[in-house]
C-alpha cells in the first residue's frame, strides 16, 4: 500500500467481499492495509466485523481493544462492539456499547434498534420506545443526509458540509439538513453561519424542539445570553413539566446571572428526577460561579452518590483547585477509571481528577501518569496540529507589519472602552481581570468570542484554497469598514457590561488577532499576561478545558505554542512599540501594589485600593481560577511544576529559547 488511493481501493474490495459473505477473503484483503496503516479505524472495524461473522469472538475482541485505543469515539466501532457482546450473550456490555455508539454518532440506526430490543426485553418499555423513535428519525433521513451524518460524526467535516450544501440547494427548507450544516459550522468555528441556519430552521419548524434546543446552545456559545434565555423560556412554556426544558431554562438563567432562578429550576428538576447526576452537577457549577463553594461541593458529592462514575462531577471537584479528595473518594475514582466499558468522556475526566488527587498526595510519578493519559485521550478528540498553528502565527507576522499600522492605523472606532487581557490560559489572566474588575470604572466580563468571530468573518468560507485571506485582507479594508467592525465589537459586547466606562475581555487566544484589534479599536488597551513558561505550560497541561485550548493536550504542542506566542508578541513590540503592556505573573505575586499601579497607569485609571484587595471583590468568576482569585495572593503555585521536572524534557525542548528568554523587555 503506497498511497491513500490504494487503501481506499482495497477497502472497497473488502466491503464487497463482506457483502458477499466472503469474510475469510475480507480478512486476507485487510492484511496489507493494516500492515501499512496498523491504526486505520475503518480497516480495524471491518476486521472485527469479519471475525465476528466467523464466530472468532476472542480474536474480534482483541481487534476491538485496538480500535478503542486509537479511535475511542468511533461510533460504528462501538456499534460493532455491541454486536459482538450481544453475540456472546453479554447484554449488559452490549447495551453500554450501543449507548456509547449513538452518543458518538446519533445517526446509527442499527445501534438504536439493538438498544431498543435489549431495553424491551428488560421491561424498560418507555426507554425502548424512545430509542425506536430515534431509530425512525434516522431512517427517515434521505440517503445523502444519512451519509452526511456519518461524515460529520467521524470528523470528515468538509465532506459532510459538501453533502449538506448540495442537498439544501434543491431542498432549501430541509430542517434536518440545516441542523447538520449548523453542527459542521459549530465544529469549524463558523458560529455566525451556524446561528443563521438554526434561526432559519426555527422559523421553518417552530414546533421542532430539537431544532430549538440546538439554536439555544449555539446562542449560548456565542454568548448571546439574553436571546438564548428568551428561546429557553419559549421552550419551557410549551411543556413546563418537561425536565429537559426546565434544565435548559435553568442553564440560561445561570448564564444571565439569575442564580436564584436557576437554582430554583434545578431543584424543580430534581423533584421530578431525584438524584439526577447531570442536574446536580450543573447546580454545583451555578453555586461555584456564584461564590458558594461549600454548597457547590455538596451538590457535586450528591451527584457522585447517585452515579459514582460521573466524570463531570469528579472533575468539577478537582477543578475547584482548593478541594482535597478523601481516601474513599480517591479509591472510588480509581475503580471507576479502571472499569471496563467506561465512556471516553468519563475516563478523561477521571484521569485529570486522579492526576490532581495524586499530586495533592505528592505521588508525582503516578500523578504525571494520569495527567499524561488524560491528555493523550483528549488529544484523540481534537483536530489540532502544531504545524498548522505555527503557520497561522507566521502569517500574522508576515502581514501585520509596521507599514500596515502606519497606513491603516487610527481609522477604526475610537472607543477606548475595551481592555484586552491576552496570553496563555493559566498564566494569570483571571488574576489581572479580578484586579481590574475591582476598579470602580471597569466591568469584568468574560472570555468573549467576538474578536475570534470577526476574524472568522474576514477569513470567509474558502479556508482551504486561501489560508492567508485573513490577515492579508486587513491591508485592503477602508476606514469605513474598520470603524464598522470596531463598532460591531462594542455593540455586541455591550450585553456583558454593567455601566462602567471600561470593560475587560480576557479571551487569551486574542493575542493571535492583535493586528485586527488595533486596527478596528485603535484606542483599546492590550495587556500581555505572561508567566514563566514551565509554570504556564505545565499548568495548562494539567487543566482539562471545556473547549478551545486544544494545544494544551501535549507537552510538545503546548511548548511550541508558547514559543510562537512569545515570537508573535515580540513582533508586535517591534512594529507597535510601547502599545502593549507586558505583565509578568511572578512580578505581580512578588509586589502586587507596584504592578497594580503600573497596570492602572497604563489604562489611564486612578489608583484604587480595592484593586490591591481584589480578593474581597464579589463577582461572578467562570474560569478554573475562580476559587484562587477569591483568596489573598500567595506563592504556592509558582513552582508547582518542579516536582514533575523529570518528565518535562519534551516541554523544555519545544520551548527552545523561550525557556529562558521569555521576559524579554517585560521588567
Amino acid at each position: 500500500m503506497n498511497s491513500l488511493t490504494d487503501i481506499t481501493t482495497a477497502l472497497q474490495s473488502v466491503q464487497a467481499a463482506m457483502q458477499a459473505s466472503g469474510f475469510d477473503q475480507a480478512l486476507a484483503l485487510l492484511e496489507p492495509v493494516l500492515a501499512a496503516e496498523p491504526d486505520h479505524a475503518d480497516a480495524l472495524y471491518m476486521k472485527a466485523a469479519s471475525l465476528r461473522y466467523l464466530k472468532r469472538y476472542d480474536d474480534a475482541l482483541a481487534v476491538m481493544d485496538h480500535l478503542r485505543s486509537v479511535a475511542p469515539e468511533f461510533g460504528r466501532g462501538l456499534q460493532e462492539e455491541g454486536h459482538l457482546h450481544r453475540a456472546r450473550g453479554d447484554f449488559d456490555r452490549a447495551l453500554s456499547c450501543y449507548q456509547g455508539a449513538v452518543r458518538a454518532n446519533p445517526g446509527l440506526h442499527a445501534a438504536w434498534m439493538a438498544q431498543a430490543d435489549i431495553l424491551e426485553r428488560r421491561g424498560r418499555s418507555a426507554d425502548a420506545q424512545a430509542a425506536r423513535l430515534q431509530a425512525e428519525r434516522t431512517k427517515r433521513l434521505p440517503k445523502q443526509l444519512q451519509a452526511a451524518t456519518h461524515h460529520l460524526y467521524e470528523n470528515r467535516l468538509l465532506k459532510a458540509e459538501g453533502l449538506c450544501r448540495s442537498w439544501l440547494r434543491s431542498h432549501p427548507r430541509d430542517v434536518e439538513a440545516m441542523r447538520l450544516l449548523a453542527e459542521v459550522g459549530n465544529r469549524l468555528g463558523v458560529l455566525d453561519d451556524a446561528e443563521f441556519l438554526l434561526e432559519s430552521a426555527v422559523e421553518f419548524a417552530p414546533d421542532d424542539m430539537a431544532v430549538r434546543i440546538d439554536y439555544i446552545r449555539i446562542l449560548r456559545k456565542r454568548q448571546k445570553y439574553e436571546t438564548a434565555l428568551e428561546q429557553a423560556e419559549l421552550l419551557h412554556k410549551r411543556d413546563p413539566n418537561n425536565p429537559v426544558f426546565t434544565s435548559q431554562l435553568a442553564i440560561e438563567r445561570m448564564q444571565t446571572g439569575d442564580y436564584d432562578g436557576a437554582l430554583a429550576l434545578f431543584d424543580a428538576v430534581l423533584v421530578q428526577v431525584p438524584g439526577d447526576p447531570a442536574t446536580l452537577t450543573s447546580r454545583g457549577h451555578a453555586l461555584k460561579t456564584w461564590g458558594k463553594s461549600e454548597e457547590a461541593v455538596q451538590s457535586y458529592r450528591e451527584a457522585l452518590a447517585s452515579a459514582p462514575a460521573h466524570g463531570d462531577a469528579w472533575y468539577a471537584l478537582a477543578n475547584l483547585k482548593t478541594y482535597r479528595f478523601t481516601d474513599a473518594e480517591f479509591t472510588a475514582m480509581r475503580e471507576a477509571e479502571a472499569a471496563l466499558g467506561q465512556t471516553l468522556p468519563n475516563r478523561i475526566n477521571l484521569c485529570f481528577s486522579l492526576g490532581k488527587a495524586l499530586e495533592d498526595r505528592k505521588d508525582y510519578p503516578a500523578s504525571f501518569e494520569f495527567y499524561e493519559r488524560g491528555n493523550a485521550l483528549k488529544k484523540l478528540q481534537t483536530r489540532y496540529t502544531a504545524d498548522q498553528m505555527d503557520a497561522e502565527l507566521a502569517v500574522q507576522i508576515e502581514y501585520c507589519t509596521a507599514e500596515l499600522f502606519e497606513r491603516q492605523g487610527g481609522k477604526g472606532d475610537p472607543a477606548p472602552d475595551p481592555i484586552f487581557i491576552v496570553g496563555l490560559p493559566r498564566a494569570g489572566s483571571t488574576l489581572l481581570e479580578q484586579i481590574l474588575a475591582s476598579h470602580s470604572q471597569v466591568d469584568g466580563t468574560l472570555e468573549l468570542p467576538n474578536i475570534i468571530a470577526l476574524s472568522q468573518h474576514l477569513r470567509g468560507r474558502d479556508k482551504l484554497s486561501d489560508r492567508t485571506k485573513y490577515p492579508r485582507i486587513l491591508h485592503d479594508l477602508d476606514a469605513e469598514k474598520l470603524a464598522e467592525l470596531g463598532q460591531r465589537y462594542i455593540d455586541e459586547t455591550r450585553v456583558h457590561r454593567k455601566g462602567a466606562p471600561f470593560f475587560t475581555d480576557k479571551m487569551p487566544n486574542n493575542f493571535r488577532h492583535i493586528g485586527l484589534i488595533k486596527l478596528i479599536l485603535p484606542n483599546a488597551k492590550i495587556i500581555d499576561a505572561r508567566r514563566d513558561p514551565m509554570g504556564s505550560c505545565f499548568s495548562g497541561f494539567k487543566q482539562l478545558f471545556a473547549e478551545g485550548q486544544e494545544f494544551t493536550y501535549g507537552l510538545d504542542e503546548i511548548g511550541r505554542y508558547y514559543r510562537g506566542y512569545v515570537e508573535l508578541m515580540d513582533h508586535y513590540e517591534t512594529v507597535m512599540p510601547g502599545q502593549i503592556l507586558r505583565v509578568i505573573y511572578e512580578d505581580v505575586v512578588a509586589d502586587t501594589e507596584a504592578q497594580v499601579r503600573r497596570i492602572l497607569d497604563y489604562c489611564g485609571l486612578p489608583f484604587e485600593q480595592a484593586c490591591v484587595d481584589f480578593h474581597k471583590t464579589k463577582r461572578e468568576v467562570r474560569t478554573a481560577s475562580s476559587e484562587q482569585v477569591r483568596q489573598p495572593i500567595n506563592t504556592k503555585g509558582l513552582e508547582a511544576w518542579k516536582p514533575f521536572e523529570p518528565w518535562l524534557d519534551p516541554l523544555k525542548q519545544a520551548l527552545g529559547p523561550a525557556l529562558t528568554d521569555y521576559r524579554r523587555d517585560g521588567r
